[in-house]
């Protein structure tokens, strides 16, 4: 059993593995040829996020989806490439808009330098996955744009709040969908497609990679409250000083608002209130970790992960299979 790449996956054949990690290695050669400009400063910016590393959790998933048709189809390395620049592309603008200081262990881009130059590179990089993408056909093209238009819809949602009257869980499980499910969809949909899988196996994927993606996304909602040195390189408690909703925080909020426990309703008056000093966040961190709450979250991350494995019933068994089963439990791992 072999571990592939920096997020951590069992690969249990020596002849996926392989496959899987030369694919890899052919995305990050094409994800820096993709970021070079012709002007040094602009390749400096671009190329910030994809020199910091990261999980390349989307790249991985087209390449074992790839695996149900032929992995060595031209369309499999190109497509992964794209979805990791439009992913990198949403973190420089994340980024700003969180006022964010640190990004995958190093600083952010609007931190070194500025808001413009974040968001300018952001631009870059969506103009370079579409240039890649136009040679992938005008399916391919039309797959993405609707992806994409999912993402940005979901973060207005995000931004918008939920109108009233919706369950805040449900409004922000909804967001997820679209921030994060849409591209982890579009994912296990390329890889598939591109390798020549039949269609039913390209929709078992894509609605795969949907459900993997919220979980995922949940995980990490777990991980910058319950983890001391965040795994995505990000400060623990990032998003709860930023004031961005979670799952965490949105369930301490139902349970407050529900039964009025004084410490609850003081616990969610703490996190209203100024979390810009270090004690001040280290105390809500501290109570937030030991509250139900939390646990619920993981318990959610658990069951999108069980739905994403369900969903894979219908493919042959094989390594490949299992390696995406695997990839399940990897994401649950991550939550605790």
């Amino acid at each position: 059993m072999t571990v592939v790449g920096p997020f951590g996956l069992h690969v249990r054949d020596q002849a996926l593995e392989a496959d899987v990690q030369s694919g890899l290695a052919a995305v990050e050669a094409g994800l820096l040829e993709a970021t070079k400009s012709d002007v040094p400063f602009i390749t400096d910016a671009a190329q910030h996020l994809v020199r910091a590393g990261g999980k390349r959790f989307r790249p991985l998933l087209v390449m074992l989806a790839s695996q149900f048709g032929d992995p060595d189809a031209p369309g499999v390395v190109p497509s992964a490439v794209v979805v990791e620049l439009t992913h990198l592309a949403t973190l420089y603008h994340d980024d700003v808009m969180d006022e964010a200081d640190v990004r995958r262990g190093v600083p952010s881009a609007n931190t070194r330098w500025g808001n413009s130059v974040a968001v300018l590179t952001g631009d870059f990089l969506f103009a370079r996955a579409s240039h890649i993408l136009a040679d992938l056909g005008p399916e391919a093209v039309r797959i993405q744009a609707e992806a994409f238009e999912r993402l940005v819809t979901g973060q207005i949602l995000e931004t918008a709040g939920p109108r009233d009257g919706r369950d805040p869980v449900d409004h922000y499980l909804d967001v997820l969908s679209g921030k994060t499910g849409s591209l982890v969809a579009v994912s296990g949909r390329f890889g598939a497609m591109m390798s020549g899988a039949d269609e039913r196996t390209v929709d078992v994927l894509t609605q795969y990679g949907e459900r993997l993606g919220i979980a995922f996304q949940l995980a990490d909602d777990v991980l910058d409250i319950a983890s001391d040195s965040h795994e995505s390189g990000k400060t623990p408690g990032t998003d709860l000083r930023e004031g961005i909703p979670t799952l965490p925080v949105l369930r301490l909020r139902a349970q407050a608002a529900a039964y009025g426990k004084p410490d609850d309703l003081e616990l969610v008056e703490l996190l209203d209130g100024d979390l810009s000093g270090d004690d001040a966040l280290a105390e809500v961190l501290r109570r937030l970790r030991a509250h139900p709450a939390l646990e619920q979250a993981r318990q959610d991350t658990v069951r999108y992960a069980q739905e994403a494995r369900a969903t894979l019933a219908p493919l042959p068994e094989g390594y490949a299979k299992a390696a995406l089963e695997e990839l399940c439990d990897a994401v649950v791992h991550r939550a605790g």
